[in-house]
C-alpha cells in the first residue's frame, strides 16, 4: 500500500473555555487543525503512512504545528515554508439550542497565497496510492484552486486515486469566484466523493425531492440521498463512489449520525448512531473521510465495512476535545462490533 497525500490549510485553533460565548472568553485553548490535516491526522493514527503538504511561514507558530503533526506521525517532508502568517479560527461550543460558531481569521495566509508550480506534485506523489483535498482549500484563493486543480490532474496521470470531502463553507467564498464555478473542473477528477446533506445542493444545485435539511428534527431517511448519489455520478461519470454522511440535529449536544454510500448501482446504509453528548463535534467530517479511506484500502472489496469503519470512527471523534480523531482502529472495531457502553476498560 502507498501513501496517502492530502493537501490544505492547517491552522491555528482558539476555542473558548468548556461552554463559554466569545464575549465571555478571558483566555483561549490553542491547538490545531483543518480538514485535510485531521484526514492525515486519522490515517497516521491507524498506522497507514501519510504527507500532509500545505504552505506555512517561517515562525515559531508555524514550527510548533509541524512538531504537532510530528508527533502523530503525519509526513511533514514535503510542505513549502513561507509566507506571512497561519490562518486562525475561533471556536464558540454550543449547547443545546444554541449553535456553535467558528470566526476565520485566514485571509492572506501562507497557503492562500500559494501558486500553481511552486509544489513538485510529480515527485510528492511518487509511490503515493491516494491522493486527498476538500472544497475548503479552492475557496481560499484562485492560486490555492489552481495548484489543488495541479495535483488532480498529476494524480490522475500518475494512476493514483482521488477523494474529495465537497466541503462547502459560504464565509470562505471571498475571492470572486463561486464554488460552481471553481469545484466541478476539480470533482471531475475525482475517483471518491464524499458530501453531506447541503454540500451537493450548495455547490452543484443537486438535492433529495422533498428534503430539507434545517427541518429533520434530527430525522432522516437515508434512501433519499441514492438520487443524490447518482446525480452525482451522472455529472461526474469518473467517480466510482459517493458517500454522504447523514447528521441528523436534535440540538448542539444531541445528534444522531450515519452515512451511505453508492457504488456500482447498490446503496448501502450504516447502522445509525444516537450521539447524546458531543464533546466536540468540530472535525467530525474529516474524522469519517479518515475512516472511509482507511476502510477502502483495508476491507478490499467490502464497502459495507467501510463505510461502517467511516461511520463508527466518526462517532467516536464526537467523544474527542479537539479537530484530530485520537482512537484506535480496535476501538472503531469495537464499536462496529456493538460495544458503546462506554465501561472502563482495565
Amino acid at each position: 500500500m502507498g501513501k496517502i497525500v492530502t493537501f490544505g490549510e492547517v491552522m491555528l485553533r482558539l476555542a473558548t473555555t468548556g461552554y463559554e460565548r466569545f464575549s465571555q472568553a478571558g483566555s483561549f485553548t490553542a491547538t490545531f487543525g483543518g480538514g485535510e490535516a485531521n484526514v492525515a491526522v486519522s490515517l497516521a493514527n491507524y498506522g497507514l503512512e501519510t504527507q500532509f503538504v500545505t504552505r506555512l511561514p517561517k515562525n515559531d507558530i508555524a514550527d510548533s504545528c509541524i512538531m504537532n503533526l510530528r508527533k502523530y506521525k503525519v509526513g511533514v517532508d514535503h510542505m513549502l515554508r513561507g509566507g506571512e502568517r497561519m490562518g486562525i479560527y475561533f471556536l464558540e461550543t454550543g449547547a443545546v439550542a444554541r449553535a456553535s460558531k467558528v470566526v476565520y481569521d485566514r485571509a492572506h495566509s501562507a497557503i492562500a497565497d500559494v501558486q500553481p508550480g511552486m509544489i513538485n506534485w510529480r515527485e510528492i506523489l511518487k509511490d503515493a496510492s491516494w491522493f486527498h483535498w476538500t472544497g475548503i482549500t479552492p475557496a481560499l484563493s484562485q492560486g490555492a484552486a489552481d495548484a489543488c486543480l495541479e495535483a488532480i490532474k498529476t494524480a490522475n496521470d500518475m494512476g493514483v486515486t482521488v477523494s474529495t470531502d465537497l466541503n462547502f463553507r459560504k464565509n470562505l467564498w471571498k475571492y470572486g469566484k463561486t464554488a460552481a464555478e471553481i469545484m466541478p473542473a476539480l470533482v471531475e477528477g475525482c475517483d471518491v466523493i464524499l458530501g453531506n446533506e447541503e454540500d451537493a445542493e450548495k455547490v452543484f444545485g443537486i438535492k433529495p425531492e422533498g428534503f430539507e435539511v434545517a427541518h429533520t428534527g434530527g430525522e432522516i431517511n437515508a434512501a433519499e440521498f441514492e438520487s443524490v448519489c447518482t446525480q452525482l455520478m451522472q455529472k461526474f461519470p469518473r467517480a466510482k463512489k459517493v458517500i454522504i454522511t447523514l447528521r441528523g440535529s436534535i440540538n448542539a449536544n444531541h445528534n444522531s449520525w450515519g452515512g451511505v454510500l453508492y457504488s456500482q448501482g447498490k446503496l448501502y446504509q450504516s447502522k445509525r448512531y444516537d450521539i447524546t453528548h458531543i464533546v466536540d463535534r468540530v472535525g467530525g467530517g474529516d474524522s469519517f473521510m479518515g475512516g472511509l479511506i482507511y476502510g477502502l484500502l483495508t476491507y478490499t472489496n467490502d464497502d459495507q465495512k467501510a463505510l461502517d469503519f467511516a461511520v463508527a470512527a466518526s462517532c467516536l471523534k464526537h467523544t474527542v476535545y479537539g479537530d484530530f480523531n485520537m482512537v484506535t482502529v480496535a476501538e472503531v472495531e469495537n464499536l462496529m462490533g456493538g460495544d458503546g457502553s462506554g465501561r472502563v476498560s482495565r
